[in-house]
């Protein structure tokens, strides 16, 4: 049995996104993401091979799905599932307050 807490151990400031992986099955992984500002570079798009749910602990963050006209804004208890193979990027997350991140990647079994 494993017990944490995920606003526990959080560095101040960071240059970048940190990821750490909390828990990892043949099923599914699921990590922490902690943002400082940070976004996805200009002109480049996530495009996983697995579905992501992802959870806005704190802070706040934009997204953009690709063929959407409008960035998806979310902030802390916000919960968004991206399925795979669904582009899309962070166009910004809070510069003022960390932004904390769950994500919970469910894995295609073969």
């Amino acid at each position: 049995m494993e017990q944490g807490n995920l606003l526990v151990n959080i560095p101040a400031r960071s240059g970048e996104e940190l990821f750490e992986t909390i828990l990892e099955t043949s099923g599914a992984r699921i990590e922490r993401i902690i943002s400082y500002g940070q976004s996805t570079p200009e002109g480049e798009w996530y495009d996983q091979e697995d579905d992501e749910w992802v959870l806005l602990i704190s802070g706040s963050a934009d997204l953009l799905i690709e063929g959407e006209s409008e960035p998806r804004c979310l902030c802390a208890g916000d919960y968004l599932l991206l399925p795979a193979r669904c582009r899309h990027r962070v166009l910004r997350t809070d510069t003022e307050e960390k932004t904390v991140w769950l994500a919970v990647h469910i894995c295609k079994s073969d």
